[in-house]
């Protein structure tokens, strides 16, 4: 399954091919429709002719004199439309990538949902996109709410994972049920698995330099129909001197529009070429996702049976119509221009039994209360499941009572249960290498499993990592060392750097943490960071600071330490920096050796004596042999020789990835029992390799 990923994001590399040159043929045609429209309209002017002959140009009929034609005024409209398409284009492209899927949702009237809040729609979908994210093994993306939209519809947009946000419509948030709504969150989540984001996003960007033509031809004729309107309270004479250039104005403004409607009609054609059977695909992975054809299926029914379906009204939504989870916008000129395929096509692809009769659809408030009731009574018994934690904390580090961790506790102090930790658990080789095999292939196993890690985080602390403050302090107290002298050391340098206040906070978390085993802490960085991406610059400049002071504080090498903490600020940084664009600078790993080197090295000496380590790495190095591998000692494996390793193995196309990672997960799993912390710190690397690996499936 893993080679499905691989193959899929190869798939979505090949497609920006082809959408550069459908850009480029569309391109084409409008220079030439330019320099074309010119050069009839001087020609009907009756000033020039263009037919020439050897004794010099010939006498227009139509004119009472002659002129050379002047072929350079065709040429330079041709040369401008190029320049209009390739600034407006540029201008897109910069702006999309300064904003990222962020910018994408606020332009189309999405306001952002923030992890504590406490409406109770608002709640059941951020629950759905966390648990989807845990099972993913993705980053939970940011969630935005389109407040005005009552038609049923959703998006994913960013350029990766890290930078990924899900957009949903009020319409689709009040009116399925919890089932429905998780078949059309997998959907999205599909789609950044796939990489198709990355080529909508673009897809923006390149089409708005054609768009652009007919915007300004809207523009411009409005502003002669102003100056008309005025020039008519003028005096006759000043009519007669303006009268002929706004005539010229108008034609300009009619070229134009005319332009932009050929433009349309080319964007329409590539977004239909890019985005319609990446649909079928996304809908084929939300089943296996969930194992519940019905949920999707009924969201697709329902929108079926509405008047306005998946219909959107903001003003940006045509530019963005192939993002979404169902037609977004009218299918303009035929279905052949449809960004997606037909909605019953679609539903049979999923339920084969369907008779093709859409059900009725009863009044949104009515939809709305049968939704919460079936969300409450789903809630009601997940509660029943699940023991309470039975813990109590403060809200915020401003409140005067410290509650109890686990036993008495005073303020300032860390509880009495931070101090042991539970046997750690442990793997059978298949069942790890099973998860590397589904990357980025998630199956309804590995969302109840997440489901079933989300219920082993306690609610005082699965509350903690949905507030900023509480967030960061969650953080530092991951990080933090298990040997008391250490983490006493940590902790001063965590005061000098961010604060006591902070301090106390880490500490209690740090007691809490200790009940947990390390399966949960990579669901917890995930989780706290939608919260963490609320930060203001300064305080994420400081929480930066922090965590490298926490990592360097101990002055030893702890590689699972290392890979939290990079995994986090991987996906931090989209947020708080303009990050260069994704790009692959390595089509062989031949090149690669050092840095193969390093990381299958430094993975063989987690757990494993020295003579065993070489052996765990020729098992997994006889995967990558074209890049000669060799052993290094572990003194050799320093934390910036390993960052600087795995920046340049993520520039690596999908293909050798693939590769890189079987020898890792070969590496881990060499004596045939993989400790979770093993286990997850080979997640936490295939997560830096960009290769989204699910959760480890227990009994």
């Amino acid at each position: 399954m893993a080679t499905d990923f691989f193959e899929r994001q190869s798939r979505a590399r090949s497609n920006t091919t082809r959408l550069i040159v459908l850009f480029a043929l569309a391109v084409v045609s409008l220079v030439t429709a330019a320099g074309g429209l010119t050069a009839a309209a001087l020609y009907w002017s009756g000033e020039y002719d263009f037919a020439g002959s050897e004794g010099g140009w010939e006498q227009n009929p139509l004119a009472g004199r002659t002129e050379p034609f002047p072929w350079e005024l065709p040429i330079a409209a041709g040369v401008l439309t190029l320049l209009v398409i390739a600034g407006g284009s540029l201008f897109k492209i910069v702006s999309l990538r300064h904003g990222g899927g962020s910018g994408v949702a606020e332009g189309l009237g999405g306001s952002r949902l923030y992890p504590n809040a406490s409406d109770p729609d608002h709640r059941r979908l951020l629950n759905v996109v966390e648990e989807m994210a845990i099972a993913s093994g993705t980053p939970v993306p940011p969630v935005f709410l389109l407040e005005d939209e009552d038609g049923i519809n959703a998006f994913a947009a960013g350029y990766a994972p890290s930078d990924a946000v899900v957009g949903i419509t009020r319409g689709c948030v009040q009116s399925l049920t919890r089932d429905q709504l998780q078949g059309v969150v997998a959907h999205e989540f599909s789609h950044i698995l796939n990489g198709d984001m990355r080529i909508s996003i673009r897809l923006i960007g390149i089409l708005h330099g054609i768009l652009l033509l007919g915007t300004l031809g809207q523009i411009l004729f409005r502003m002669v129909g102003y100056g008309a309107g005025s020039s008519s309270r003028r005096s006759s004479s000043d009519n007669k001197k303006g009268g002929s250039g706004i005539l010229i104005l108008l034609l300009v403004a009619i070229a134009l529009i005319v332009l932009g409607s050929i433009g349309v009609f080319f964007g329409s054609l590539i977004r239909a070429a890019v985005s319609r059977q990446r649909e079928f695909l996304a809908d084929a992975s939300a089943v296996q996702f969930t194992r519940n054809p019905g949920g999707l299926s009924g969201a697709l029914k329902i929108i079926g049976g509405l008047t306005r379906g998946s219909l959107l009204q903001a003003p940006r939504a045509p530019e963005a119509s192939h993002l979404f989870f169902a037609q977004g916008v009218a299918e303009g000129y035929s279905q052949l221009m449809a960004t997606h395929p037909p909605l019953a096509a679609r539903i049979k692809a999923i339920d084969p039994a369907w008779d093709g009769v859409y059900p009725p659809v009863e009044p949104l408030s009515k939809r709305r209360r049968a939704a919460r009731k079936a969300e409450q009574q789903a809630a009601s018994l997940a509660e029943s499941a699940v023991p309470s934690a039975g813990r109590s904390f403060p809200a915020h580090p401003s409140s005067g009572e410290w509650a109890a961790v686990g036993g008495e506790a005073e303020a300032g102090g860390p509880g009495d249960w931070g101090q042991s930790f539970p046997p750690e658990a442990v793997f059978a080789a298949a069942e790890v290498r099973n998860a590397a095999e589904r990357i980025g292939s998630p199956a309804e196993a590995h969302r109840r499993q997440a489901a079933e890690l989300l219920s082993r985080i306690p609610d005082p602390l699965r509350a903690a990592v949905h507030e900023p403050y509480e967030a960061q302090a969650v953080v530092f107290a991951l990080l933090l060392d298990r040997d008391r002298a250490i983490r006493d050391k940590q902790l001063a340098t965590l005061k000098h750097t961010a604060g006591g206040a902070i301090v106390r906070w880490t500490e209690r978390w740090f007691a809490a943490l200790g009940e947990l085993d390390s399966l949960v802490r990579l669901p917890l960085i995930d989780l706290s960071l939608p919260a963490l991406r609320s930060m203001t610059d300064g305080q994420y400049r400081t929480f930066d600071r922090a965590v490298l002071a926490l990592i360097a504080a101990d002055e030893r090498m702890d590689l699972f330490e290392w890979t939290l903490s990079q995994v986090l600020m991987r996906h931090l940084q989209s947020q708080f920096k303009t990050l260069p664009a994704i790009r692959y600078d390595y089509y062989a790993i031949g090149r690669l050796g050092e840095e193969c080197s390093l990381l299958l090295s430094s993975l063989a000496h987690v757990g494993h004596s020295e003579a065993e380590s070489k052996a765990a790495f020729a098992i997994g190095a006889r995967l990558v042999s074209d890049a000669r591998p060799e052993w290094l000692p572990k003194s050799a494996c320093t934390l910036t020789r390993l960052d600087s390793a795995v920046r340049k193995l993520a520039t690596v196309t999908t293909r050798h990835r693939e590769r890189i990672l079987a020898a890792c997960a070969e590496c881990v799993c060499a004596d045939g029992e993989v400790k979770a912390s093993e286990a997850e710190l080979l997640r936490g690397v295939a997560d830096l390799l960009a290769c989204p690996m699910p959760p480890y499936l227990t009994t």
